[in-house]
């Protein structure tokens, strides 16, 4: 026969295993509540930070896309993706430094429907149509240049010939990218009278192109996701400069709290 004292000792044994069975259920509740609530805390910080309102409109322009690759690298890279790395880590920064980014392109796709006759022209169209419909305090345009001897390397800014504006804008962005990547970089700002988008958008706009994927050490570095930050908030610092009425901007704020400047 069991013993008293072993019917005890088995009871007590069934309520603590009771007792820690409950304490483990409200420790998974607890748990579970706060990250609800922490999940909760982001998505209202998140609508928050939507909802506030950006004193300035930026349109970021990653060149090419789709069929177009633009420039192929001496590495074989291709333009189009590097434009759009650099765009996206432009992006990041605007936005959280009072601006309201608009894209042309997120994704590795032109602006062109399909069956059009001219694929090139009608992207390009488009591109001005978006940057028009937004009336964007700048625009920038993401490039990489090419040449045919591989020593020709170093970042340029382009702008319209006529834009008193874009050739401001032009002349910080060229200072920021020249002490920022290559102080040795000799290339100053440059107007042009071509460029079908200089030529056909009314906003102020300029043309960036980043570096030469046609020399092998700048295309080695445009490939880089740490260079292509670098390129990005060389572009940030010169624009925010510009918006800001050409003070000199020395807290551009990074997505990861850090301050540049």
């Amino acid at each position: 026969m069991v013993s008293l004292k072993m019917k005890e000792n088995a009871l007590q044994l069934l309520q603590d295993k009771r007792r820690v069975c409950i304490c483990l259920a409200a420790a998974m509740l607890l748990i579970g509540i706060g990250l609800f609530h922490a999940g909760r805390a982001v998505h209202t910080w998140n609508e928050r930070s939507a909802q506030k309102g950006a004193r300035y409109t930026v349109v970021i322009d990653p060149g090419h896309g789709g069929f177009d690759p633009g420039k192929i690298g001496i590495n074989g890279v291709y333009e189009k993706d590097i434009n759009l790395a650099i765009a996206k880590e432009l992006k990041e920064i605007l936005e959280q430094n009072d601006c309201k980014v608009v894209m042309t392109r997120t994704e590795d796709t032109g602006l062109y429907a399909e069956g059009e006759s001219n694929r090139k022209i009608a992207d390009l169209r488009k591109r001005c149509e978006v940057i028009d419909s937004c009336q964007p305090d700048v625009v920038i345009s993401v490039h990489q240049n090419s040449f045919s001897q591989e020593s020709s390397k170093g970042a340029q800014v382009f702008y319209q010939t006529t834009s008193k504006e874009g050739k401001e804008l032009a002349l910080l962005l060229q200072k920021q990218m020249v002490a920022s990547l290559d102080p040795k970089n000799h290339r100053t700002a440059k107007a042009n009278s071509d460029y079908y988008m200089l030529k056909n958008t009314a906003g102020v706009m300029v043309i960036v192109e980043c570096g030469f994927l046609s020399n092998s050490e700048e295309a080695e570095l445009l490939c880089r996701e740490d260079y292509q930050r670098k390129v990005a908030w060389a572009i940030a610092l010169g624009t925010m400069q510009y918006l800001e009425g050409n003070n000199e901007y020395g807290n551009l704020q990074d997505r990861s709290g850090e301050l540049f400047g």
